[in-house]
């Protein structure tokens, strides 16, 4: 799903009017038919509503769900910041509009009970700049209250791309975002006042999002789903691949069962794990579908032989930063042919960002995985969202390379500047050992034969997924990272 910026978001729309046709008002009447239906599911009807409502069309459209869900026997208010004659010609048309039994009322005397659901319908996309009176007194009020807030298209007080430090916005409970989401609402500088983010479709014009240049994207199941490959019945292991994993050390050898195990769910026809000697009979004992490769040293000391025996290497979880592994790791990215992936995640990474001159030797086409405390070692600190961004497209250009930046909304960014977003994934998941599992993952699936692109897209869906199953059980604080790898394997089949 593409992800439109402010500007082209209002360019849909004008757009889609001139060429479905379809009147400015209609499509307000349209798109809060949408809001209404999914307020409607998620919300009884013995739940009072409170909008509050600005003078633009984001208003319009809550005074249009005031006025639906009203008929539908909801108990609605409304709290109009604006006289009627300030608005725009479709907000005013739907508060004439509005049944005679929606009690009006002011932002100083608000209809309140404990359950009363707030609507949130102040400002839309529009926003430029800090909010303004009366609107930034509504935005404090909203968020001074006890009751659940429900965001129209975008929490007020919210930009829709960059720039939303230190914003006065509302906080809401769920953000009901129209068409596709805005970036703004992915993106850790202000994401988290969105709260759940729902996507509803709007019915904009199909062929002017086709045809729009954004470098955005947000993958969701039917995105996923477009991605799996379907297994040849006549299949057997070597034709799904050979994955390496070298990972491990003294001390750290549950990094290397997390990512054996979960290479192990990724439909590859084999694995292989390189970890020191003196561990392997925990991963033997742990993973007994997997093979074993001995590295004499404690450490990762040496690069396992005959590499194009593997179709993917995955390398760095829990392997330490020893100067043999330095060593060897740099012995690896030597030896690596054209035929043979790369994964390289955690102290690999490290490695990599304290010997910037071992960048040039890193293979096109490589997966790199880091979280936000190994990205900044490797492009430096950033100032915002935008900036980092930036710094990350300008390294995958440099290197050729995919980078999975981890967190909420995991980020993946090709080698020619598309930055795709993850739908998936909850909090619960940041936890130690769920990089080891994403790495051993999306190594099995480039063994598996996905191509790096769709490896990196689709394991980092799937590895979401499966940890919103986990949470599912376990709740977000009890899971763990080895929680996920027992859902893996459903994800992927309830994805199909």
């Amino acid at each position: 799903m593409k992800i439109l910026t402010g500007k082209d978001i209002r360019e849909a729309d004008r757009y889609t009017m001139e060429h479905e046709p379809i009147s400015s008002l209609d499509l307000m009447e349209r798109a809060s038919r949408s809001i209404a239906r999914w307020m409607g599911e998620n919300i009884g009807c013995e739940t009072p509503l409170l909008f509050v409502v600005g003078k633009g069309n984001n208003g319009g459209d809550g005074l249009a769900v005031a006025r639906m869900l009203s008929e539908e026997g909801y108990c609605c208010s409304v709290c109009g910041l604006f006289a009627p004659e300030s608005m725009t010609d479709e907000c005013r048309t739907n508060w004439e509009r509005l049944p005679k039994d929606v009690e009006r009322c002011t932002i100083d005397s608000l209809p309140l009970t404990e359950g009363t659901v707030v609507v949130d319908a102040l400002l839309g996309t529009g926003v430029q700049g800090e909010v303004k009176e009366p609107v930034r007194s509504a935005i404090v009020k909203i968020n001074s209250l006890k009751n659940r807030a429900v965001s129209i298209d975008m929490p007020s007080g919210m930009g829709t791309e960059f720039g939303n430090v230190e914003r006065t916005m509302v906080r809401a409970w769920v953000t009901l975002t129209l068409e596709f989401p805005k970036l703004a609402l992915l993106l850790p500088e202000a994401g988290d006042a969105a709260g759940r983010v729902v996507v509803l479709p709007i019915g904009l014009d199909p062929q002017y999002i086709t045809e729009n240049s954004s470098p955005y994207f947000y993958t969701e199941r039917a995105e996923a789903q477009r991605l799996i490959e379907p297994r040849n019945r006549f299949a057997h292991k070597g034709m799904h691949g050979h994955a390496l994993l070298i990972c491990g050390s003294r001390g750290m050898v549950g990094a290397a069962v997390m990512a054996t195990r979960a290479a192990l769910r990724s439909g590859c026809g084999l694995v292989t794990t390189h970890l020191p000697e003196s561990e392997r009979m925990v991963v033997q004992v742990a993973c007994p579908s997997a093979m074993v490769s001995c590295d004499p040293e404690s450490v990762f000391s040496c690069v396992p032989k005959h590499l194009e025996r593997y179709r993917v290497v995955g390398v760095g979880c829990g392997v330490g930063q020893d100067s043999r592994s330095v060593q060897a790791f740099r012995d690896l990215l030597a030896s690596v042919t054209a035929g043979v992936r790369l994964v390289i995640d955690a102290d690999a990474l490290n490695i990599l960002a304290a010997h910037p001159e071992y960048l040039h030797l890193v293979p096109p086409n490589t997966i790199l995985t880091p979280h936000l405390g190994e990205l900044k070692r490797l492009i430096g600190a950033w100032n915002g969202e935008e900036e980092k961004i930036g710094r990350v497209r300008a390294l995958a250009a440099r290197l050729q390379a995919y980078i999975v930046v981890k967190g909420a909304n995991t980020m993946i960014c090709t080698p020619g500047g598309r930055c795709m977003f993850n739908a998936t994934g909850n909090p619960g998941m940041a936890k130690g050992g769920s990089g080891d599992v994403l790495t051993g993952y999306i190594t099995g699936l480039l063994a598996r034969g996905y191509d790096p692109c769709r490896a990196a897209v689709l394991g980092v869906y799937l590895h979401g997924l499966a940890g919103d199953k986990a949470a599912e059980k376990y709740g977000e604080e009890g899971m763990n990272a080895s929680d996920m790898i027992d859902f893996l394997g459903i994800a992927q089949a309830e994805t199909v």
